[in-house]
């Protein structure tokens, strides 16, 4: 059995070991990239200097080889040809497959702004993107950040730490909008402004300033931020360029069912460009639980994905914020609880529905984030009494 992925992020690589693990047959991933497989999540703290390059790969060549796991970098498949169970490579090579999986993840989203052209203009998804991004800091004095996400907040830290005056513009009426809830993202505001990192909200940016070059970002409410360089972090799209040439479903994502099979006899899909149930998430928890599905049935075995819980843990030097399942509830039957110390920068939520822990939201307080993110993970039994002894207990610890 021929097994080709197509796609070098987390989907990929994880589905490669699964098959390996199980002795499927052949294994060879093709990516555009000329890099071999890295932590996406990481990218910032290189960026910001505190590691290398090679710190960021994640298995030596000798791993590869040792798995049965061959890998072509800088080989870009143009064309998946469904019908004639072939890959078509951008040089011309035809890769015949028994089985394959689209692992092709997802690309920076770009707003329909004017001057995203210019020079000093930024995406940052790649090794390619944050060597480049690294390269044009070093003649640059001020940044601007477009969007106040994950990838946005440690990007612009990782910025400051190189020496820029850092300002985040958020759309929002506050940072982190899927993650947080007003009176969390306050705390988690002034945490990131004690970094120094300038932050504004309601930051809907209409331009991009400058001749050439970039000199400044200007909003629809007519605010103006000088800047050198402009990193866009403004979320990602899923990469389904190849399944819809190719005829496969496509909504936000190549649609799977919950074998991860896509609409083609032999082709699954999984992690970022995938599509299950309408959503596609775009974090690493469902990407690996997918792509071990997805590998599980490849290699001829009866897998059924189940939906994995949201959740997302961001470190930011000494700043822990980890924001789990349902953390801003929207219909009845939802009771929140919520403890908050500004002035400690810490902040506790937990949301209940049930007498179950649907969701949490923790600021400053790492062994409590740990146990609740297994908690809601578990949907675990919980009752208000519970909840509120179980903060009282942390908050004592």
């Amino acid at each position: 059995m021929r097994h080709i992925i197509v796609g070098n992020g987390v989907a990929g690589i994880t589905a490669a070991i699964e098959l390996a693990r199980r002795q499927a047959g052949e294994i060879e991933i093709y990516t555009s990239e000329r890099h071999p497989y890295y932590f996406r999540p990481r990218l910032p703290y290189f960026l910001a200097g505190e590691i290398s390059q090679e710190d960021l790969y994640v298995h030596p060549p000798s791993w590869y080889e040792k798995k049965g796991i061959e890998v072509h970098l800088g080989a870009r498949v143009i064309r998946l040809m469904p019908d004639q169970k072939r890959i078509l490579l951008a040089d011309g090579t035809e890769v015949p497959y028994d089985c394959l999986l689209l692992a092709t993840g997802s690309a920076p989203f770009v707003p329909p702004l004017e001057g995203t052209d210019r020079k000093g203009v930024f995406t940052l998804r790649t090794l390619d993107d944050a060597l480049a991004i690294k390269e044009y800091a070093s003649r640059c004095r001020e940044a601007v950040v477009i969007g106040g996400g994950l990838l946005g907040l440690e990007a612009a830290r990782g910025l400051k730490v190189l020496g820029l005056a850092v300002t985040v513009l958020e759309f929002s009426p506050r940072l982190l909008p899927r993650q947080l809830d007003d009176e969390g993202a306050a705390i988690f505001r002034r945490l990131i402004e004690g970094l120094g990192i300038r932050v504004a909200l309601n930051a809907d940016a209409r331009a991009i300033l400058g001749n050439g070059e970039v000199s400044g970002a200007v909003l629809r409410d007519g605010r103006e931020f000088p800047a050198q360089m402009v990193l866009i972090t403004a979320g990602v799209r899923s990469n389904t360029d190849l399944a819809t040439e190719a005829g496969l479903p496509v909504d936000r994502g190549v649609v799977v069912d919950e074998c991860m099979a896509t609409g083609a006899p032999d082709i699954y899909s999984a992690g970022d460009v995938a599509s299950f149930r309408g959503r596609s998430w775009g974090i690493i928890p469902v990407a690996q639980a997918q792509a071990v599905v997805a590998a599980a049935n490849m290699a001829g075995d009866n897998a059924l994905y189940e939906e994995v819980v949201p959740s997302n843990t961001l470190k930011i030097v000494d700043i822990d914020l980890t924001s789990a399942g349902t953390v801003v509830p929207e219909g009845e039957g939802f009771v929140e609880i919520r403890r908050a110390a500004p002035e400690a920068g810490t902040y506790k939520k937990l949301v209940l529905k049930d007498d179950t822990l649907a969701g949490a939201i923790v600021i400053g307080d790492k062994a409590l984030a740990k146990r609740l993110e297994g908690l809601v993970t578990r949907r675990a039994r919980l009752s208000r009494e519970e909840a509120l002894n179980l903060l009282e207990e942390m908050h004592h610890s």
